[in-house]
């Protein structure tokens, strides 16, 4: 089944911090973060919604985003795999 955020990423953008600190945190090239965020999401293993944002997990990355907004906030890299102790 499809999330929300799934059928709506073609609405994705971010800010122009938004976009630094996403390349900061995942040590990216100057390249189009939002494209790059799409990607990640179009391609998650799990996506969730917690209060106002989504949680995209995929490729060892977590990708927040306002649920009403469907502006990017973050991205990081997860500290733990799921299911890896």
């Amino acid at each position: 089944m499809k999330t929300d955020l799934a059928l709506n990423v073609a609405d994705l953008h971010t800010t122009e911090l938004g976009a630094a600190r996403i390349q900061k945190n995942l040590n990216l090239p100057d390249i189009d973060t939002v494209a790059y965020c799409r990607d990640k999401i179009q391609n998650a293993t799990e996506i969730v919604r917690r209060g106002k944002n989504w949680y995209a997990y995929s490729d060892g990355i977590i990708i927040t985003v306002n649920a009403n907004s469907h502006t990017i906030i973050t991205a990081h890299k997860q500290k733990h795999q799921k299911g890896v102790v």
